[in-house]
């Protein structure tokens, strides 16, 4: 006789790395709440090595869209979902998507353009960590996005105790000067840390300058070329000493794995991508008069005025506090003006 075959959940996340790890604490609640269900996640593929990281997706569907676009088509294959969750956004496109495989139950946020689902409301002032559990918490799913944390990786890392320094994110306006990362590497090297810069695909050249204002040796440049091997870059930022880095993926990398961090914020504040309230993570945040949760174009072309308010020596502080332990340090693990 034929076994039935195993349940599916199919959850859309068809966006970058720290998108992916601001989820953990929702798959974490999807994967209690459906145990015996193989839960499938919608996302890049470039991410199979972060989903796997995680401990709670069984497999990766592999999705292409441009930029941060709703994918317009998914390769599901066999019967449809017996749950599908839309965590990536509240719109009808991604709506639509899941529709279409007619699953089960669709777990999604309300909108007047798709009447047929009802869930909770939208709200454009929460973290994101927040927003995701609180869509699971209406359909009766506990879930605590505090639980964020994965597991530590295995491999040794290439440079343990280092301070990783990352210039590079996706966007102008989220990418401090090169120069002022260049002079805080510097500055660290110079107190006795040893200090690697990390670069994304295509962020040689950026990564290279730093290093080389910094008086590193071009070996403390790991990746540029191509993204950084996922579980070499998990072991890095896992025994590192501490992570310097924008609003980006690296910082969220960071956040679940426990490691020290000190994160630039410019055009979106970090009440919405920010990590949690901890003295191991320290948060550089200037809006200004306007402290509205997005008062710049966090894809802007050039570095956002609130990112440029933040000053070399502001960081390195930031780095010492965090290093020793953070004893003087907020317990929101934030600073503003």
């Amino acid at each position: 006789m034929t076994a039935p075959p195993t349940p599916r959940v199919l959850v859309l996340r068809a966006l970058g790395l720290g998108d992916l790890l601001t989820a953990v604490p929702a798959l974490r609640a999807l994967r209690r709440h459906v145990p015996g269900h193989e839960l499938v996640l919608a996302a890049p593929r470039r991410l199979s090595g972060p989903a796997a990281a995680t401990g709670l997706v069984d497999r990766l569907l592999p999705t292409s869209a441009p930029g941060r676009e709703v994918p317009a088509e998914l390769p599901w294959t066999g019967p449809p979902p017996e749950l599908a969750v839309d965590l990536h956004g509240n719109g009808p496109p991604s709506h639509r998507l899941l529709e279409h495989l007619h699953p089960d139950r669709l777990f999604a946020y309300v909108n007047p353009d798709t009447p047929t689902i009802t869930g909770p409301r939208w709200r454009e002032d929460e973290h994101e960590r927040d927003r995701w559990c609180r869509l699971l918490h209406w359909y009766d799913v506990p879930a605590d996005p505090l639980d964020l944390r994965i597991p530590a990786p295995t491999p040794p890392s290439p440079a343990p105790g280092a301070v990783v320094v990352h210039p590079g994110a996706d966007a102008a306006a989220r990418r401090w000067p090169k120069e002022r990362f260049a002079a805080v590497a510097r500055e660290l090297r110079r107190s006795g840390h040893d200090v690697v810069v990390t670069a994304g695909a295509g962020e040689g050249a950026l990564a290279g300058y730093v290093a080389e204002r910094a008086g590193l040796a071009p070996s403390a440049v790991l990746g540029g070329t191509g993204d950084v091997p996922f579980d070499q870059l998990a072991a890095l930022v896992a025994q590192a000493r501490c992570v310097v880095v924008g609003d980006t993926g690296l910082a969220h990398l960071a956040t679940a794995l426990g490691t020290c961090s000190v994160v630039l914020f410019g055009p979106v504040a970090p009440r919405l991508w920010g990590p949690p309230p901890d003295p191991r993570h320290r948060v550089l945040w200037h809006p200004g008069q306007d402290d509205s949760p997005r008062p710049g174009d966090a894809h802007g072309r050039t570095p956002d005025a609130r990112l440029l308010r933040i000053g070399v020596e502001e960081v390195v502080e930031a780095v010492r506090a965090v290093t020793a332990g953070a004893a003087d340090a907020p317990v929101t693990g934030s600073v503003r003006g």
